[in-house]
């Protein structure tokens, strides 16, 4: 089997690309600051800002393929920590396009919804971007730079994402949940929208990109848009929880460090063009009941 390299592989959605990404590769993982173990998956420690680790993993591992996961992915932590979140975000981003580009490999690259302000929606790959956020802002940069170093990067910009969470890393569904059994009111937005899929959806995703992308940017969101709040009420109806816990709040009411798009919707008529089928947001929930 040939070689796949992922970086990020303790986060949520690493941890889900490592276990389904097994069915077709020999898989290679990266952690840094949380150890990990995934069955099956050979898990290395390397600072993916310091290309001098990076290039001594590539000589070690001779990857045919990378899946560039790793990511400051918080937008708020971003916005208070914007060096820190830069050196992970773009410059270990540029760290994996030179090595990719310099043993010619194909390099998947996972941005962001958040490279857009939210007022256009629904946003098609060949819509200008126009971040709010120094999250999405270092997102944007990276894409840019990425392409230009290496013409093989496929860019994949992500939705809202939930589903079974890594040791180390939940979805915003683990803290829904978490709520609702505890009996506790959560208060959630009804003026933000957004085009969630599930991780293990994300996953079948971004190895489709890798199949069968090259030099470009692709969409991979889901079929349905929909706000936190109208959310919220399908995941209480599915996984039994009382409606009534559910209060509406605006965006507006709620002071962040970052500044949140409102619309950030994806168009990925591209990606289902390809072959990529997300399921409808209440199958995909159904099929995570009884495993978070």
């Amino acid at each position: 089997m040939k070689k796949l390299l992922i970086t990020g592989a303790s986060g949520f959605l690493g941890y889900n690309v490592c276990q389904y990404a097994q069915k077709s590769w020999q898989v290679y993982g990266t952690y840094y600051s949380h150890k990990i173990n995934i069955d099956n998956v050979n898990i290395v420690k390397v600072n993916v800002t310091n290309i001098d680790e990076l290039q001594t993993i590539f000589n070690e591992i001779r990857p045919d393929a990378v899946i560039h996961l790793a990511a400051a992915s918080k937008p708020n932590y971003c916005q208070n920590n914007p060096e820190a979140a830069y050196k992970i975000n773009v410059n270990a981003s540029l760290n994996i396009a030179k090595l990719s580009a310099d043993v010619n490999i194909p390099c998947v690259f996972t941005s962001t919804d958040l490279v857009f302000n939210g007022l256009n929606a629904p946003y098609k790959e060949s819509d200008p971007v126009s971040p709010i956020s120094y999250y999405g802002e270092q997102k944007v940069e990276a894409e840019e730079e990425m392409l230009a170093i290496h013409p093989k990067t496929v860019i994949c910009r992500m939705p809202l994402m939930f589903g079974i969470p890594s040791p180390h890393a939940s979805s915003f569904i683990q803290f829904f949940l978490t709520t609702f059994r505890e009996g506790k009111k959560l208060s959630l937005f009804t003026d933000e929208y957004r085009t969630p899929v599930s991780g293990l959806t994300a996953a079948k995703g971004l190895l489709l990109a890798l199949e069968k992308g090259e030099g470009e940017i692709i969409h991979l969101g889901g079929k349905e848009r929909i706000s936190r709040y109208e959310f919220g009420h399908l995941i209480a109806e599915i996984f039994d929880f009382s409606q009534a816990l559910i209060t509406p709040c605006l965006q507006k009411e709620v002071v962040m460090a970052a500044p949140r798009s409102p619309d950030t919707s994806l168009d990925s008529s591209k990606a289902f063009q390809l072959g990529y089928e997300p399921s409808s947001l209440r199958e995909e929930l159904e099929h995570l009941k009884d495993k978070i």
